[in-house]
């Protein structure tokens, strides 16, 4: 199961990196994996039944379509995203 999760993230990312191509490999992969990540806690956080990667992944892809443009532009003082922030130009 970790090798498909992984799989599925490395798609993901170059999936973001296609939309906004300011983002480095790093970059995107961390913001696919950030995505994911808050994606199951609010699932969890609700008390929500885990649905399986694949419900994740289309989440993810959602995010991307609606948001990966601009991802790159993301500004917050949480520190949990802040390390995406650094060096960046966000106006």
């Amino acid at each position: 199961m970790e090798e498909n999760r992984t799989a599925a993230l490395e798609k993901l990312a170059g999936e973001l990196q296609a939309v906004n191509p300011v983002l480095t490999p790093i970059e995107a992969l961390t913001w696919v994996e950030v995505l994911w990540e808050d994606f199951e806690a609010t699932l969890a956080r609700a008390g929500e039944k885990y649905q399986g990667e694949a419900v994740a992944v289309r989440f993810v892809e959602q995010q991307i379509k609606q948001h990966g443009a601009m991802l790159h532009r993301f500004n917050t003082s949480n520190e949990k995203f802040k390390h995406l922030m650094l060096g960046r130009d966000v106006q």
